[in-house]
């Protein structure tokens, strides 16, 4: 009986360290998530309105990938088998992927579009038959001004199709 009573104990024991290991690791990859958070949210302060969409949905991945990543090494450090766990958010991401498949394609677009800056707010251009002066670009859209209309053309459609950017007339010397 006396066995019994020891074996819990003994199994406490060896299993306390371990937590505490865990939870410095899942401390310490929360503290390097928050600190690149509060990095980039720094850098956008000095960033003009496109980029600082980017560099913010950048930040947030940035932040939620490291926390996945210290929360599956936490268990693993507790000696729970992660590869299960693993396998699984891997077909999740891929499931999601497929799903979601026109709505990242416009957010990677957008994200390409304020980076690289083919056009900016102000330019007027031509793409897919539609023309209008560009009044906002974010990560899902870019809105175009006509006469009478306001056109949201999805950013893919900006990447896979050709944009004729028209200059203004220069001024004559």
């Amino acid at each position: 009986m006396l066995d019994s009573l020891r074996a819990p104990g003994e199994q406490m024991a060896a299993f306390l360290p371990k937590l505490a290991l865990a939870l410095l690791v899942l401390a310490l990859f929360a503290g390097a998530a928050r600190l690149i958070h509060r990095i980039l949210a720094r850098w956008t302060g000095t960033e003009s309105d496109e980029r600082r969409a980017v560099l913010r949905l950048f930040g947030r991945l940035l932040y939620t990938g490291l926390l996945a990543i210290g929360v599956v090494t936490a268990l693993g450090t507790l000696g729970i088998n992660v590869s299960a766990l693993v396998a699984g958010l891997g077909l999740t991401g891929f499931a999601l992927g497929i799903a979601l498949k026109d709505g990242l394609s416009n957010m990677v677009s957008g994200a390409m579009l304020l980076i690289y800056r083919p056009f900016r707010i102000g330019d007027r251009i031509t793409v897919a038959g539609n023309e209008g002066v560009v009044t906002s670009i974010d990560l899902r859209y870019t809105t175009l001004s006509a006469p009478e209309q306001r056109v949201l053309i999805p950013n893919s459609t900006l990447f896979t199709n050709n944009v004729i950017v028209h200059r203004p007339p220069e001024a004559d010397a």
